[in-house]
């Protein structure tokens, strides 16, 4: 008799101040008795929120969840230079804004709205010739990354107000809500936001409030993890993060050894046995459906 798979499903963080991505996919992985875990889109140890982790089979889902969308609230403090765009770098300059009014932020802000050419922050995930990009930070190397398509979908200012960090040199907090593409840094955003302005600005705070169907009423802490676990079973999961597709017996046997299908398809869709099973990802190629990923 053939062993069951092991339970697969997506697990939704609230992701606590000062651990890193790693560490909740560790801690995770001892709740789960399994090292089948990973996450979809790395949360700085600074910034709290949304982190969608898989278990076993549904890993595989993640690189596709990581091409929505998200939403952050933030706070970015203006007047202040950071070498690391955040409150974890050095200090590298503190420039008065005394003269900077809010309405001038606001309009400043309204320039990041839409299609955008973003350089990331240099202390990021993204490798450079094989190595991280923050790791050659640390070693001391100069690093120069390219600028990136990003799509801000909405930015939303919600307070311009005197930070009152420093009583010598007047300082702005400027608190807003961003829903963006995948890969757009809100560090890069507080950086040229002060860069435009002729301040400097970092981030002092970051809160991911959503990632694609995702979103904090959905998430758990790890303490609420920890007294239950509970996994949002994998067909659920697709059936929240894409289009699905419920198919007949003939097509999810052919499904199952990766056949295309002939079904019209607007996009990448997640298919269905008859029996509800979450089978695989098709995308729609030329006349036909292929498969993306197929998970039985």
């Amino acid at each position: 008799m053939t062993a069951a798979p092991p339970p697969a499903g997506l697990v939704v963080v609230d992701k606590p101040a000062g651990m890193t991505s790693h560490d909740v996919v560790a801690r995770v992985r001892r709740l789960a008795g399994t090292r089948k875990v990973g996450h979809a889109g790395t949360l700085d140890p600074m910034a709290t929120g949304v982190l969608v982790l898989g278990v076993n089979r549904a890993t595989r889902l993640l690189g596709h969840l990581m091409l929505t969308e998200k939403a952050y609230d933030a706070t970015v403090r203006l007047g202040v230079a950071t070498t690391t765009d955040d409150a974890e770098g050095e200090v590298t300059a503190v420039v008065s804004t005394a003269d900077v009014e809010p309405a001038a932020v606001r309009a400043a802000l309204a320039g990041f709205i839409g299609d955008i050419e973003q350089v990331p922050t240099a202390v990021s995930a993204i490798k450079v010739d094989g190595k991280r990009a923050y790791q050659r930070v640390r070693d001391g190397e100069e690093v120069a990354l390219q600028a990136r398509p990003v799509t801000v979908h909405e930015l939303v200012v919600h307070d311009v107000v005197p930070s009152g960090a420093d009583a010598d040199t007047p300082t702005l907090d400027v608190t807003l809500s961003v829903r963006c593409s995948s890969g757009t840094y809100i560090r890069a955003i507080a950086r040229d936001l002060g860069a435009r302005l002729g301040v400097g600005g970092h981030l002092t705070a970051l809160r991911r409030t959503a990632v694609g169907p995702f979103d904090l009423p959905a998430a758990r802490t790890l303490d609420q993890l920890g007294e239950e676990f509970t996994l949002l079973p994998i067909a659920n999961a697709a059936r929240a993060g894409f289009a699905s597709r419920e198919l007949d017996e003939t097509q999810a046997a052919d499904v199952r050894v990766g056949r295309p299908l002939t079904i019209a398809l607007d996009g990448l869709t997640g298919v269905f046995a008859p029996d509800g099973e979450f089978l695989a990802l098709y995308e729609p190629r030329g006349d036909v459906a292929r498969p993306v990923a197929v998970f039985v």
